[in-house]
């Protein structure tokens, strides 16, 4: 994959860096020093302003991603014209402007919804309520260290944005965590540092940003002028991304937003700590979607339907594979994490919501590129209906699922949404787009992982337990060490064993 696989694995690296600060902040400093309901509070804070930013982006994310190559590249056949290849034509004008001109929009709409929406968490989650202004500053500088990095992805520079948003920002965190744990900084500078954290962040990745060639922000009149129909389309695909965005940023934070009103801060601590767990299972993705979105719409643009195929088939394959076997680490030894962390027989009754959730994320991980064609198609529009079906489904089974099983309802609701998500998109996607989603290695993959899960639950039932340490050790070595291999000789990912071979295995 040349670029994509070189930047990817750079990306993952920093990502599994950055994990491992993770892992300390949330299982060791966290779960030590904080309560369930201050590791709520902050974990909503953090939803809210990512659903805010969802929604304040006006469409501009994908926006980038999508129309940078007509304004970078434009060739004779697009009908379209161009001074030079290489001329962005004040492209970076707009990534800026339009996703202010959103925040300041919803920050009113945000405000005026403050009496509503204090009513509906007040009386299990007041703690939130007494915080809800500070998601607008939270938000704003989240907003521009997501649109910065989108603009470096388009560049393909993925590699020092995704070191600030994994390790610069964890480290940060943790740092403000381990203040308010030692008394140093009170609950309001808790809140007020987390704003800090992320607002170093935006200014990292902007700087960053400019530092990779000449930048103009001078919007290019002349060029719009002489290219109505790409601004067009421009302002319709983005316009529809605005609504899009209302439905498709709701479904993945319904969970967190359900348990904090129906079960109180306490419980979404505890849920938050099982979905940390549960996303490390699509934390590949992020670095591999980074660098092969800006490929897959450049495909697209060219139409060229069997590099989109192979693109693909090799990033579903893949994170199958990846996610597959890190959801296996995490389930094989579910017990002795618990066992390790501090407080782990209060996070313990969240074992299974990281299962249902690590399904959701596998799911996530391996077909969220069919949803980005999908959005870079000319078919567009279905991603709509797709979104809403999404965000609806997500509403009623929450709504539904939560007052009857907990924290288990919200991990089930998410899950079956995507489920139902993913498979109408693979439906769409296919036969519009003349797009293969799934070969054969796929599904000899998924009976790998199948056959895994189910010898780990018969050991499990059958086999008794004599040492915490010593069972989850050994089953580690059988079924992850044996998968491994049996997935490595049968070749199951090319590009995997490729990889090994050239920087492993032969050194």
């Amino acid at each position: 994959m040349g670029i994509i696989a070189k930047q990817s694995i750079r990306g993952t690296i920093v990502t599994y860096l950055g994990i491992a600060v993770g892992v300390v902040t949330t299982f060791f400093v966290l779960t030590r020093f904080l309560t369930t309901e201050e590791i709520g509070l902050a974990r909503v804070l953090i939803d809210a302003a990512t659903l805010f930013i969802g929604l304040a982006q006006l469409g501009t994310n994908a926006s980038i991603i999508r129309f940078y190559p007509y304004f970078s590249s434009i060739s004779p056949k697009d009908g379209l014209t161009a001074k030079r290849s290489d001329d962005d034509h004040g492209f970076f004008f707009w990534a800026m402007v339009v996703p202010f001109i959103g925040f300041v929009v919803f920050a009113i709409i945000y405000w005026a919804c403050r009496v509503p929406l204090g009513a509906w968490f007040g009386d299990k989650s007041p703690l939130f309520v007494e915080y809800y202004y500070f998601v607008l500053p939270l938000a704003f500088f989240m907003l521009y260290q997501t649109i910065c990095e989108s603009t470096c992805n388009v560049l393909m520079h993925i590699v020092v944005p995704r070191a600030v948003r994994e390790l610069i920002v964890r480290v940060g965190l943790l740092a403000i965590y381990l203040l308010y744990a030692f008394g140093i900084i009170s609950m309001d500078g808790l809140v007020i540092g987390i704003c800090i954290n992320y607002a170093v962040a935006a200014l990292i990745n902007l700087c960053y940003f400019f530092s990779l060639r000449q930048i103009s922000l001078k919007p290019d009149w002349t060029f719009l002028k002489a290219n109505k129909a790409l601004v067009h389309r421009y302002l319709v695909y983005t316009g529809f991304l605005i609504i899009s965005a209302v439905t498709t940023v709701l479904a993945p934070t319904l969970s967190s937003f359900f348990v904090t009103a129906k079960m109180g801060l306490d419980n979404t601590g505890i849920f938050a700590i099982a979905t940390y767990m549960a996303v490390m299972v699509s934390i590949p993705n992020r670095s591999v979607a980074a660098i092969a979105s800006p490929q897959l719409a450049r495909a697209i643009k060219d139409q060229n339907h069997e590099e989109c195929s192979h693109l693909i088939g090799q990033v579903t394959r893949n994170m199958l594979l990846i996610g597959g076997f890190i959801l296996l680490v995490i389930w094989v030894n579910i017990d002795l994490i618990f066992h390790i962390l501090p407080n782990g027989t209060t996070y313990a009754s969240a074992k299974n919501v990281v299962l249902i959730l690590g399904v959701s994320q596998l799911v996530l991980a391996t077909f969220s590129i069919c949803f980005t064609a999908l959005n870079y198609s000319r078919f567009y529009a279905f991603s709509l209906l797709l979104s809403l079906i999404l965000t609806v489904s997500a509403l009623l089974l929450n709504n539904y699922l939560v007052p009857l099983y907990g924290m288990e309802g919200a991990a089930m609701s998410n899950l079956l949404s995507y489920g139902l998500y993913y498979v109408l998109t693979i439906c769409t996607v296919v036969p519009l787009c003349r797009i293969r989603v799934i070969d054969r290695r796929w599904w000899a993959i998924l009976a790998l992982l199948v056959v895994l899960f189910a010898i780990n639950a018969l050991w499990c039932r059958f086999a008794p337990t004599m040492n915490i340490w010593a069972d989850s050790l050994l089953r580690s070595a059988v079924l992850i060490g044996g998968g491994a291999l049996i997935a490595y000789k049968a070749e199951l990912s090319p590009e995997i064993n490729k990889t090994l071979r050239d920087h492993v295995i032969t050194k």
